[in-house]
């Protein structure tokens, strides 16, 4: 005579249908599960500074025990971030590389290298798109000009945040809290004798940005490379990425900006049509 155990005596005595009610009632119970996931995800995401708990719970108007659960998991995958004293959130690494590959991939990508070709027409230098990843700039398309002088980078090369003018771009506005963990995450090299190594010299340095809109690198990270970089804004005047323009020294002069700025701005507005961010 067989035995059955009480939970293979309940699963074999089950009617078929209430093994699917059972199963719908777990994918509906994952499925909310999910989008309360999205929607904090979400909401860190689409903030310009590191957020709370609190405001967080506000947010997406779930129960604290819920949001710090979301948020453990969240944290644990590496898509989100906490600071270790304040306890604010703000996107992890994997988050960052998530929504890059996105837009590496993204259908208007060509659209995008359309405008930058233009761009190289009209300035005669090469020129980049580039988003914050992380501790550093990753380009998102890059256009070379026609010399024969050419750097080795490529759509999803990386370079460091505060070595380029691009990078300096994200730093000087991003939110002081999380500047600082940026920059004290990474290490401060002297690249050429030109690189901003100190916190000192950086953020005076991001002020200037904030209040000319635009930033260079002067020989900052290569020697003999400069380059000029404006922002890149979506409708609720947020930075989401830059456009650039790079030429060796002997041609380029950072110091001669208005004509750079002009067209650059002018190319920004266009791209910012095609992140939907």
């Amino acid at each position: 005579m067989e035995t059955y155990s009480t939970d293979d005596t309940a699963l074999t005595d089950a009617h078929p249908d209430e093994l699917d009610r059972g199963e719908s009632k777990q994918a509906r119970e994952a499925g909310s599960a999910a989008l309360r996931s999205l929607s904090v995800l979400e909401y860190v995401a689409n903030s310009d500074r590191s957020v709370s708990l609190t405001e967080i719970m506000q947010a997406v108007d779930l129960p604290k025990p819920t949001v710090f659960r979301i948020l453990a998991t969240l944290e644990e995958a590496g898509m989100l971030q906490r600071e270790p004293d304040a306890k604010r959130y703000a996107p992890g690494e994997r988050l960052s590389n998530l929504a890059a590959n996105v837009l590496l991939h993204s259908p208007y990508r060509s659209a995008r290298r359309a405008i930058l070709e233009e761009l190289v027409e009209k300035l005669g230098e090469t020129c980049n798109l580039t988003i914050p990843n992380g501790n550093y700039v990753m380009y998102l398309e890059r256009v070379e000009a026609s010399w024969p002088l050419r750097i080795n980078l490529h759509a999803g090369s990386k370079v460091p945040l505060y070595a380029s003018a691009s990078g300096k771009i994200f730093l000087a506005h991003t939110q002081k809290r999380l500047r600082d963990r940026l920059l004290a995450n990474a290490p401060l090299i002297n690249h050429t004798k030109n690189t901003l190594v100190t916190m000192r010299e950086l953020e005076a340095e991001f002020s200037k940005i904030r209040r000319v809109g635009y930033a260079t690198d002067n020989e900052e990270y290569l020697a003999g490379i400069c380059c000029l970089a404006v922002p890149i804004t979506n409708d609720q005047d947020r930075v989401i990425a830059a456009v650039s323009v790079h030429g060796p020294t002997s041609r380029m002069n950072v110091e001669d900006t208005d004509d750079y700025v002009k067209t650059l701005r002018e190319a920004a507005e266009q791209i910012s049509q095609t992140l939907d961010w």
